[in-house]
């Protein structure tokens, strides 16, 4: 019987990844909770060896020899304790085998639960190991329910002969994103989570790092660290700002993202859902960099302000609204990229002798701090907007924060 018990260990491990050693461990544990039930009056006395190199089990009650017994729960006579040990003497303790298979129901039922517990635990255990080395990388997800009520969808994601289950509110789909059963999807793993019931992870579309890591799986030059990726930021189903940097001098950080004909920008364009994406090139130079930031605008000059996290951009006439974007998104985005708050103005302001009193007008206007959100620790991103018909004014988002 041992030697069947201890070849189904070794087809659990080889089957589920749970380790012998861990599963000896419950099991004993399993079997003294046992033990004590059925021998509740010498429970400090119980005993389990478990030994994994023999391929044996033992289970004692552990007892004193005495000549005179005055307590049978923790003795046993001299002549008893010598049919277990020839040699035991007045005094030594004895182990007393116990017979299992005289084991109640009810003792039983609690160590077969203590085990099956433990298998529970191991393969939990095992899954968060896999799925947590997936955080902040990119998974593909099938969509098993979209649930057209609450706009809530569930998803399976797979990694090896592992599945797990996990939820894509509202908030980290992007906006605009149709979303049906049977659909496989690109999703970031934001983080995984070790809860009591098993481990939970949290997945987005709309997270910065999801451009980022999309960009690596396009482009083999960003991969392998010749194009560095600088600096990103995005507000997810409109626009994504991405600053590039080449370690090679013989490679072009700007083509290398968009590719020939612009194959690889334009494939990453399509799993977001049509979001805009700006590529530049990032600059140690400050004034070079946010002028770039501000493209699609040409940038006629740029000058930082005394108070070193400023800066003022002057654009032609008819490049004013298109540099600030529809809503502020533009100069938004550009300030989250390059770390500088930035104060737009036209050719022609600039010129103009009441310089005064349009700064006071374009502070009040643009009074809000666009940095107060640092994004440079979240794998940021963003890029794109129309040309046409861009409207004035800004109106700063919150920091992104995963939805539960």
């Amino acid at each position: 019987m041992n030697a069947d018990f201890f070849a189904a260990l070794a087809d659990i491990e080889r089957e589920k990844g749970i380790p012998r050693k861990y599963m000896a461990e419950k099991i004993e544990q399993a079997l003294l909770a046992a033990l004590r039930k059925d021998y509740p009056s010498a429970e400090e006395n119980a005993r389990v060896v478990f030994d994994l190199e023999r391929g044996a089990i033992g289970m004692f009650i552990q007892k004193t020899a005495v000549d005179y017994v005055t307590d049978p729960n923790t003795e046993l006579t001299l002549d008893e304790a010598r049919l277990i040990n020839a040699e035991a003497a007045p005094g030594d303790i004895v182990n007393v085998p116990v017979d299992t298979g005289k084991f109640g129901r009810i003792a039983a039922q609690a160590a077969k639960q203590v085990i099956i517990q433990g298998i529970r635990e191991a393969e939990r255990n095992i899954i968060f190991g896999e799925f947590a080395s997936k955080e902040r990388e990119i998974m593909t997800a099938l969509v098993i329910r979209a649930d057209p009520k609450t706009e809530v969808v569930t998803v399976q994601l797979s990694l090896n002969a592992d599945t797990m289950e996990a939820t894509l509110p509202p908030g980290e789909q992007i906006p605009g994103e149709i979303i049906r059963d049977g659909d496989r999807l690109k999703v970031y793993v934001v983080e995984v989570k070790k809860l009591t019931r098993g481990p939970r992870i949290l997945i987005s579309r709309t997270h910065p790092g999801l451009v980022r890591r999309l960009f690596e799986m396009e482009s083999p030059e960003i991969y392998d660290g010749t194009v560095e990726i600088r600096g990103v930021a995005r507000e997810p189903g409109s626009r994504t700002k991405l600053a590039v940097a080449s370690n090679d001098p013989n490679v072009e950080p700007v083509g290398a993202c968009v590719g020939q004909r612009g194959d690889r920008v334009n494939t990453i364009v399509k799993e977001l859902c049509g979001e805009k994406i700006d590529v530049i090139k990032y600059s140690e130079n400050i004034t070079e960099y946010v002028a770039a930031a501000l493209a699609p605008a040409s940038v006629l000059s740029v000058r930082v302000l005394p108070d070193g996290k400023s800066c003022r951009a002057i654009v032609p006439d008819a490049q004013l609204s298109l540099a600030i974007g529809r809503e502020g998104q533009n100069v938004r985005l550009a300030a989250r990229l390059t770390g500088f708050k930035i104060d737009i103005k036209s050719q022609s302001m600039k010129d103009q002798d009441n310089e005064d009193e349009f700064d006071r007008v374009f502070e009040d206007e643009f009074e809000s701090d666009y940095l107060e959100q640092d994004y440079r620790d979240q794998d940021a991103g963003v890029y794109g907007g129309d040309e046409d018909g861009l409207d004035a004014g800004m109106a700063p988002e919150p920091p992104y924060t995963p939805a539960e």
